[in-house]
């Protein structure tokens, strides 16, 4: 037998055996599913059929969707009007088809009561449900991102929209150059997400608290950041740089000229790794996509450079003592509790840069630069402690040395005599 046709008997034998459900007798004996029963006789079943679908666990088989009588095995009474039979709903009519119980907080209370019920009228505030109510049948719909037959919790791993899945997802549309042709916006989005730190960290690291396409454009409502939006969408998990930046000159400037905040430096998908080179006067610095050698912001950007310059130096210098402290077997634990508050103070000043104000970068830099020259110091007098031990304990060996040999001397001398 092929694993297909195990998979299908399997499948059969699973839903002759469920707990009372939607088509269970009068006296709670199971009955047959015929709709399933029949479509896997006949080879029929719908590609991407699983059993642990969503639906088909509780006992929301084929008729929850598709209407008809599941318990008669006649297929002119199983699938007639009368029996409410809807058949395969039109592209256009499929928000409203899912939405029958998605939308119904009663019927769904039954079931998954934690689960929103207003997915339906989010999905037409989208691009997606918008360009759908006038006539594009090539927009995602629900089946389009969730599958039909198949749909596994989010928290399944083998889920279209588990986090890990969701990138993949989005992109079998957005990253086909020839299916969005017509729309003329970019289909490299998906390539540029997987290089940037998001992407890295979520398909790499596979750490799913990174953001994903839905985090940044919305789930079922999902639209394209507008330029007002983007610097709150960001400030979501960024939320201190947000406030920084929406209170600076800059910021406000941004809004007045109608620039993207966040993306006009760090990018939108292909987000780089962040540096204090981004920063500066200098080649490769941000800063020169915008400000020329004369004007204040170009004098504030080469100030600020030179503070986080200063005390990540200053910084490194530290910790590189802490290891020396740590090779010769001396006491570091003061020396850490400065390191870490010394870091602390070195993202912090990091994040006041979007401030874009180089007095305000200074204050938290000299504490971060106090820090770490404090735990400089501490670290040379362990150097010095060790040295002077050292010292001594080479001065009580040679001291030592000197007296067994004074000893064996004085000894031989007497078992002459």
């Amino acid at each position: 037998m092929s694993r297909r046709h195990w998979w299908t008997w399997m499948t059969t034998l699973w839903l002759c055996v469920l707990p009372a459900g939607p088509y269970a007798q009068a006296d709670d004996e199971p009955v047959v599913d015929h709709c399933v029963q029949c479509h896997t006789e006949e080879d029929l079943l719908p590609e991407g059929h699983l059993a642990a679908d969503v639906h088909m666990k509780p006992g929301l088989s084929c008729a929850g969707c598709h209407g008809g009588d599941a318990t008669s095995d006649d297929q002119d009474i199983a699938m007639s009007p009368a029996a409410g039979f809807r058949g395969v709903p039109e592209k256009g009519d499929i928000p409203a088809f899912c939405g029958r119980c998605h939308s119904d907080i009663e019927f769904m209370r039954a079931y998954q009561p934690r689960i929103p019920t207003d997915q339906a009228s989010q999905y037409f505030t989208s691009v997606h449900g918008h360009r759908l109510k006038d006539g594009d049948t090539k927009v995602a719909d629900c089946a389009s991102c969730h599958s039909a037959h198949g749909i596994l919790p989010a928290s399944d791993t083998r889920s279209s929209v588990h986090a890990l899945n969701v990138p993949a997802t989005c992109g079998r549309c957005h990253g086909d150059a020839d299916y969005m042709a017509p729309y003329g916006i970019p289909t490299d989005q998906l390539a540029k997400y997987s290089k940037g730190v998001h992407g890295v960290a979520l398909l790499q690291k596979q750490d799913t608290g990174a953001p994903a396409c839905n985090d940044c454009h919305g789930n079922h409502g999902a639209s394209p950041p507008g330029v007002t939006s983007i610097e709150q969408v960001c400030g979501h998990c960024h939320a201190n740089n947000m406030q920084f930046f929406a209170e600076s000159r800059m910021g406000r400037a941004f809004v007045e000229k109608g620039y993207h905040g966040c993306v006009e430096c760090h990018a939108n998908h292909e987000i780089v790794k962040t540096s204090d080179e981004m920063v500066g006067t200098h080649e490769g610095a941000v800063c020169l996509d915008c400000h020329k050698e004369g004007d204040k912001g170009f004098e504030a950007a080469g100030k600020i450079h030179a503070e986080l310059v200063g005390v990540s130096t200053l910084y490194a210098q530290a910790v590189a003592a802490q290891a020396e402290v740590q090779r010769i077997g001396m006491d570091d634990v003061d020396i850490a509790f400065m390191l870490q508050e010394a870091h602390q103070s070195l993202i912090q000043a990091r994040t006041v840069v979007h401030t874009f104000d180089p007095a305000r970068v200074k204050t938290t830099t000299d504490e971060g630069a106090r820090q770490s020259t404090d735990a400089l110091a501490v670290a040379a007098a362990q150097v010095r402690d060790f040295h002077v031990r050292r010292r001594g304990f080479g001065m009580a060996t040679l001291f030592t040395t000197v007296l067994v040999i004074a000893l064996f001397l004085r000894i031989r001398q007497m078992e002459s005599r």
